[in-house]
């Protein structure tokens, strides 16, 4: 059983929103710091491989994952549905929420060699909220080539991240911190959105009185 093609559509979309790639070119620009043109782009391909494997996995295995600690999809939704809430008022706010990475973690990974995977691919962009979003989506139908549809929107999501890192000196040369901001706020009320239909599915499905 496979969804219509304008879910898949919002599907993509609110992986979009969440990773939210233009918002983090600050962040990149300022862990990277003073680096080669050859190691940032060594850094930046670690970052879209980091993003993708960790999705996909979260794909494939993420529904087993909940079967094993024996979670109902509607409780996932629910608790999945708050967390992205969450992460959407920070991002109406213009600033990481400390869901996706405390001021102490912050502060750490400026003292690492590699920051590729840490901080930038988890938590930054594919954290708890972008991971919970891929095990819900997963759930809504069945069949390979449900899997398959979303598993190439994760890798076009990939792509889009690796040429949004590479064009950001550009990006910060051309667009404003506040160019940026009103980005991801706009982004911000699109996963905020996302966020209330999430736990409403999910509240439906643990109280059927409310359907």
């Amino acid at each position: 059983m496979m969804l219509q093609y304008p879910d898949y559509l919002k599907i993509f979309i609110s992986l979009l929103a969440i990773v939210n790639p233009w918002g983090a070119v600050p962040i990149f620009i300022s862990l990277i710091g003073e680096v080669g043109k050859a190691e940032r782009q060594r850094i930046i391909n670690r970052v879209a491989a980091a993003v993708g494997l960790i999705l996909l996995a979260s794909l494939i295995f993420g529904e087993p994952m909940l079967q094993f600690f024996g979670i109902s999809i509607h409780s996932f939704k629910v608790g999945g549905g708050i967390l992205l809430l969450l992460i959407a008022i920070s991002m109406l706010n213009a600033r990481v929420s400390p869901i996706v990475q405390t001021r102490a973690e912050a502060d750490e990974s400026r003292d690492k060699e590699s920051i590729a995977v840490v901080p930038l691919a988890i938590p930054l962009l594919a954290g708890p909220g972008a991971i919970s979003t891929v095990i819900i989506d997963a759930h809504k139908a069945t069949g390979i080539a449900h899997y398959a549809i979303i598993g190439g929107e994760i890798v076009a999501l990939s792509l889009i991240l690796w040429l949004v890192l590479r064009l950001s000196p550009l990006i910060t040369q051309r667009i404003s911190a506040t160019g940026i901001n009103v980005f991801t706020r706009i982004m911000g009320l699109i996963l905020a959105a996302i966020a209330i239909e999430f736990m409403a599915s999910g509240l439906k499905g643990l109280f059927p009185a409310l359907a």
